[in-house]
């Protein structure tokens, strides 16, 4: 099969252990690679993208929505593919992808495609909980939809129609416990950051209630438990970040406090 009007689009720091992974699970069955890489990275990121046939674009840090949609900007084929660098297209979902585009009739009328996102955390690969199938939006046609959102949780907004794929997209987290605990330092500070005006809704039931309820339903509900201990582990990540960011928000000023 010919290459599909596919543009890969991938944003990334210094990523030299773990782009090579990405770019080898979409070369050769997409048209194009592009990648805007930090300009301050020095790591050999760059040598490896271009191995691989990507064309890299090196641009200041603009958060993920303005970075995402810089590169997606780029892109010159009809379709576009965003990728993180420690991200892989599965066999699966390659090959679901190649069936869809096999026949543009499948295309008619459809703007995006999702899929779930399989994450391996500790040396496992997480099945349930709130992690699982953690559905997301990658693949869309060209000119119908864009990134938004914050630096904590962007999202792509798609006009139109979106079909879902059953193929896993492969996340391979790669931090230990000790960088999730930071990454829950600077997202709770992220998200009072971005939110002032709304810590007078951070009330004793965000605080009280709603960590364990975060807690139960990933371990239970979601059946977090048949992930062993690491299931167990990010069901509780999950709640202490959750009480973390609203006890945050709590104690964060309106902008018009700061400017007064």
């Amino acid at each position: 099969m010919s290459a599909l009007p596919i543009s890969v689009c991938i944003i990334s720091g210094a990523e030299a252990a773990r782009i090579g992974r990405a770019l080898e699970s979409v070369a050769g069955w997409t048209n194009e690679i592009n990648v805007v890489l930090n300009e301050e990275v020095s790591d050999g990121t760059q040598e490896i993208a271009v191995k691989h046939g990507a064309k890299v674009f090196r641009e200041p840090w603009k958060g993920y929505p303005a970075q995402k949609n810089s590169v997606a900007q780029k892109s010159s084929q009809d379709w576009i593919l965003s990728l993180d660098a420690d991200e892989v297209v599965s066999p699966e979902l390659r090959g679901e992808i190649e069936r869809v585009f096999a026949d543009t009739r499948h295309l008619e009328g459809l703007s995006a495609f999702s899929f779930p996102r399989l994450t391996n955390y500790c040396g496992r690969w997480i099945r349930h909980g709130d992690w699982y199938p953690d559905r997301s939006t990658r693949l869309w046609r060209r000119g119908s939809a864009e990134w938004g959102g914050g630096d904590v949780h962007e999202r792509l907004n798609v006009r139109g129609a979106v079909r879902k794929l059953k193929g896993d997209l492969l996340h391979y987290h790669g931090a230990g416990i000790d960088d999730q605990l930071a990454k829950i330092a600077i997202y709770s500070e992220i998200f009072a950051r971005d939110r002032p005006r709304a810590a007078s809704r951070a009330t004793w039931w965000n605080l009280a209630f709603r960590p364990w309820w975060r807690l139960l339903r990933a371990y239970f509900f979601r059946l977090g438990f048949l992930d062993g201990w690491q299931g167990y582990y990010i069901a509780w990540a999950t709640a202490f970040y959750t009480v973390t960011r609203y006890a945050k928000l709590r104690t964060a000023k309106p902008a018009s406090e700061d400017a007064a």
